[in-house]
């Protein structure tokens, strides 16, 4: 190899092919950090489902409020230690990104919630007598 020094453009090429840079400050994650997200994801899986299938609160309403707000955050434990989203990296696009999913999470869920509500007010009401002769 020369001793001679580098012009900054090869400088910069060479730090970009052998350093990784992708030009912004966001880390890349770690096995630590990827075993505690996993961890949180599974916890916040499993809560939900045992909540549900063990009927421990009598009000579903309460029961349904607590498995959407786990979800919104579940989302932000994906974001976080999947997608290395924070306020300081790529000059604070991911916050915008972060604010755009909270919305959409909020749209899709009082949707959700809005159409399961007025299906349910709205069916016709069945008894078991007009269940049995059903094809």
């Amino acid at each position: 190899m020369s001793s001679q020094p580098k012009a900054p453009a090869q400088e910069a090429a060479a730090n970009t092919h052998h350093g990784h840079s992708h030009g912004h400050d966001a880390g890349h994650g770690t096995l630590k950090g990827y075993v505690i997200g996993f961890v949180l994801s599974v916890i916040l899986t499993a809560i939900p489902f045992w909540l549900v299938m063990a009927d421990v609160f009598d009000s579903k309403a309460l029961t349904g409020f607590l498995v959407m707000a786990l979800c919104v955050v579940q989302i932000v434990v994906h974001m976080v230690y999947f997608l290395h989203m924070n306020p300081r990296s790529e000059g604070g696009w991911t916050m915008m990104a972060l604010i755009f999913t909270l919305i959409i999470v909020g749209i899709a869920l009082s949707g959700s919630l809005w159409v399961m509500h007025h299906l349910n007010t709205n069916m016709m009401p069945m008894t078991h007598e007009m269940m049995k002769n059903m094809p």
